[in-house]
């Protein structure tokens, strides 16, 4: 008989369980050599540009040009990730990387970098970071099982933190020792292992039933998803209120190093470190703390913590002090981040989850990108301490966001595809850029039904237009007011397809309850429809056809 498995141990079961997936695994430690020389990159490039330049906001224009790149480049760059292969982008971008590292190295090494061309290779390897995250972010549901997926993901926040952690120490250590240069070469190095495991990795091939979008269909129906998604925008507005206030802190470490403490780059890895501490306890923990309380609890608590703990740092003379409150803020960092990663990934269909994820990370980076310049102004302007302990208090105000716009809890919701049956009921063949299509459904609502009808159909709209359709409207027969007609329309046959492909098994809910309510006998009748204009003969209806929606489609 096997011994019972203890609580722990099944804690770390359920941790380190995605790690026995081999590419997962291949990755996730090509990552890690990665994340470490990326890690070492930003102490070198901000510690250099405290020699370069003297002003409290060009050290903190490093960490803006860092994120600036993210906040413009990760929409366009989820969509590439949602309609083309993302091993192959994720390829591309490390490949642009590791040149663009390659160049800064060999102009540091001949001493032709200055501030403003610092900040220039710092924006481009935020660049290729942009166009690798969503696409890498993305493709962890690709990796390993959804079940697995909160465990990926926390562990690739422990991954970030561990070179978090190793990262800051070792290039301060690089720098003091042999200079920027030399840390530039490292980052470079780094990415080399990365390629090699994409190169390797044979990606599951997932056969399509319908052309790819366009990529500015692909964008807009990612804008519209995340605006129809009251989850997802809840998850974007607080990562950028997030992002905006803690980036005072992360934008002038350097600054806390040098000024406020009065020592060099050692003491500037020294802290990073301690961050990382924090980072990497807060991600190993965080799996234990989502099993006790719901995710907008622990994003409160650390935006709370974050704010406690930068107002210390921004008032500490003492080096012990201000570690411990870096650990603090790593650990509040790490939750707060992981959270909204994971709320954003269970919160969206694989169909548009890459948009979805680059949309989060231009809220979040977007935050980092403008607070860095604010509060290096700020800093500029005010005074160091000035700066962080305002940002601190307004970090531990913001609180009061949860009480008005809470997350939600999304760990139960089934966001895998709707199977419904195909039914060839359209008669004829439909070429797929006959349009625009109108879908009119009938209903037939009893009187005492139609406060209710109403409000579920309406909520069954917002899912409709979500996934695509347009002008959706409720009509009520005014000769027989218990006959309702739901219409909407879409701009072309292939687009309605598109639609209907995008039901998931959560929206069930909503149409079973729109259905329940119908007294027809049968399901409610749909029918399609075709705009036709005067000189169109056929209206673009004959041609090849692709598969149709039954007569119970959305």
């Amino acid at each position: 008989m096997n011994p019972p498995i203890r609580p722990g141990e099944a804690w770390l079961e359920a941790v380190v369980a995605p790690l026995r997936t081999g590419v997962f695994f291949s990755i996730w430690v090509a990552s890690l050599a990665s994340n470490i020389g990326t890690l070492i990159q930003t102490v070198a490039a901000a510690w250099l540009m405290t020699s370069l330049a003297h002003s409290s906001d060009m050290v903190a224009l490093v960490q803006g040009a860092s994120a600036l790149p993210i906040m413009l480049l990760s929409i366009p760059a989820g969509a590439i990730a949602d309609i083309w292969d993302r091993r192959a982008l994720m390829l591309l971008a490390q490949t642009i990387l590791a040149v663009t590292a390659t160049a800064l190295t060999w102009l540091a090494f001949r001493g032709d970098i200055g501030p403003w061309s610092l900040l220039a290779f710092t924006f481009l390897l935020g660049a290729g970071s942009a166009l690798y995250g969503p696409a890498w972010q993305s493709s962890v549901g690709e990796q390993v099982s959804g079940v697995e997926l909160p465990a990926a993901v926390s562990l690739n926040a422990i991954n970030f933190n561990i070179a978090r952690t190793v990262g800051p120490a070792l290039g301060g250590l690089i720098v003091a020792s042999a200079g920027a240069p030399v840390a530039f070469l490292v980052n470079a190095l780094s990415y080399v292992g990365l390629i090699v495991v994409l190169i390797r990795w044979r990606r599951p091939h997932v056969p399509r039933t319908l052309p790819p979008e366009s990529m500015g269909a692909a964008l807009a129906a990612g804008l519209r998803y995340a605006r129809l998604s009251p989850a997802i925008r809840i998850v974007l507005l607080r990562s950028f209120v997030f992002g905006l206030l803690a980036s005072a802190l992360w934008a002038t470490v350097p600054l806390v190093a040098r000024d406020l403490l009065h020592g060099g780059p050692l003491t500037f890895g020294f802290l990073l470190g301690a961050f990382g501490v924090g980072a990497v306890a807060s991600a190993l923990g965080s799996a234990w703390l989502r099993r006790r309380y719901s995710s907008d609890a622990i994003v409160t608590v650390a935006a709370v913590a974050y704010g406690v703990a930068t107002v210390i740092i921004g008032q500490s003379p003492w080096v012990a002090l201000t570690a411990l409150a870096f650990l603090v803020a790593g650990a509040a960092w790490v939750l707060s981040f992981s959270t909204f990663n994971i709320s954003t990934q269970t919160s969206a269909p694989r169909w548009v989850v890459g948009r979805v994820l680059a949309l989060y990370q231009t809220a979040a980076f977007g935050g980092i990108a403008l607070g860095s310049w604010l509060f290096g102004e700020y800093a500029e302007l005010g005074g160091l301490v000035v700066s962080l302990t305002t940002a601190g208090l307004l970090q531990a105000g913001s609180f009061l966001l949860a009480r008005r716009w809470p997350l939600h809890a999304t760990d139960s919701t089934d966001l895998g595809p709707l199977r419904a049956a195909l039914d060839d009921h359209a008669g004829g063949n439909v070429h797929p850029e006959a349009g625009p299509i109108v879908i009119s459904i009938e209903y037939r609502i009893a009187s005492a039904d139609s406060a209710l009808f109403v409000r579920a159909a309406h909520e069954l709209g917002r899912i409709r237009r979500r996934d695509g359709a347009r002008r959706w409207i409720l009509l009520q027969d005014l000769d027989d007011r218990e006959r309702w007609l739901e219409r909407f329309e879409t701009v072309t046959w292939l687009d309605h397809l598109r639609q209907w492909q995008r039901a998931t098994v959560a929206d069930q809910s909503v149409r079973d309850r729109v259905a329940a309510m119908h007294r027809g006998g049968g399901p409610p009748p749909v029918r399609h429809l075709l705009a036709r204009a005067p000189d169109d003969a056929h209206g673009g209806a004959e041609g090849p056809s692709l598969a149709r929606p039954g007569p119970t489609d959305p």
